[in-house]
């Protein structure tokens, strides 16, 4: 741990200037260009992934065993933009108000769609399950996107410590579809347009990981060949999509290493990344909102708003895109 903590810092230093840039305009340009909020959701409900049964679905768990999206759809969406919102909790729970309906009440205050994913969970599920279903849920949605007045190419992810990683994973291992399905929600792509990862747990290596994450996810002997596939600071390429990292220099659950080496990774690869590593905050900071005695946290989804501002995610755009039927006003 010890020699992954110190090559972290040697990165850290590297990107620091960067980091301390980056949030200085980012801060400067939110007093220039802060939107009015749109209302907050007008249209809140939830869908079986797979109302049949998921793949791989065990019996008996109920809940635990159908993985679900809680869809939450703002009264104005004039960006087109929809976000599938993983939540963290070491893969053996779900933080479903603080890293869930929370942020998709950010996000609809913003004009953007929030989808809370309620994905599998350890020690009853391992991967794949997990990853199956974030992928089903970036379908789903690309697939539904004229019904749900998204634009098919304005699909995110966000994901936090446990649920961050999910949303490395499906950034570094998506696919274009698949064209021969009968299911037209398989045919979709399940590439994220941009990922935003919070305190996330990227690799799986385990001088760098979280164990807890790690164990419930892989389970307790994981093949060595499936943990360098999971360590996704590895598996970045050109196409990896565009990232948004968020994380404090003292987590003491999921060290800031990680992020560090995805953003290295990202801007080896030439992918447009921005980080922002706050020195004081514990873990699981969620928006940063009412952290005791570290307010400058509040600032971060600021910095957030105004990347994917820059990025076009949450800005205003024509509905040219949009087919006939789904337009305001058009025809079936």
């Amino acid at each position: 741990m010890r020699g992954a903590l110190d090559r972290g810092r040697g990165l850290g230093m590297r990107t620091l200037l960067l980091i301390v840039v980056s949030a200085c305009a980012a801060i400067a340009a939110s007093a220039q260009t802060a939107p009015a909020t749109a209302p907050a959701a007008a249209n809140t409900n939830s869908i079986l992934l797979w109302p049949d049964g998921a793949p791989g679905a065990l019996t008996g768990g109920g809940a635990l065993d159908t993985p679900s999206l809680d869809i939450y759809l703002p009264a104005a969406n004039p960006t087109h933009t929809g976000v599938i919102i993983c939540p963290g909790g070491s893969y053996t729970h779900l933080s479903l108000t603080r890293e869930g309906s929370d942020v998709a009440s950010w996000l609809n205050a913003h004009g953007v769609a929030g989808f809370v994913l309620h994905y599998r969970l350890g020690p009853r599920y391992h991967y794949p399950a997990q990853f199956d279903d974030v992928t089903r849920a970036m379908r789903y949605v690309r697939a539904n996107a004229a019904a749900l007045r998204l634009d098919p190419k304005h699909i995110g992810v966000w994901g936090f410590s446990a649920g961050g990683s999910l949303a490395a994973i499906i950034s570094t291992h998506y696919d274009a579809g698949h064209a021969d399905s009968a299911d037209a929600i398989e045919r979709a792509s399940s590439r994220p347009d941009f990922s935003i990862l919070c305190y996330a747990v990227i690799s799986m290596k385990q001088d760098i990981t979280h164990a807890l994450s790690r164990l419930n996810l892989l389970g307790p002997t994981p093949d060595p060949n499936l943990v360098a596939l999971l360590s996704n600071e590895d598996q970045v390429t050109a196409d990896t999509p565009p990232a948004f990292l968020y994380h404090t220099e003292n987590d003491h659950t999921v060290p800031v290493i990680n992020s560090v080496l995805y953003f290295e990774a990202l801007r080896k690869a030439g992918v447009s990344a921005e980080i922002h590593i706050f020195e004081n905050g514990p873990h699981g900071t969620g928006l940063g909102q009412n952290v005791p005695g570290i307010p400058a946290l509040a600032e971060w989804p600021t910095l957030l708003a105004n990347w994917m501002r820059a990025g076009g995610w949450m800005e205003a755009i024509a509905d040219d895109w949009m087919p006939a039927a789904a337009a305001p006003g058009g025809k079936p």
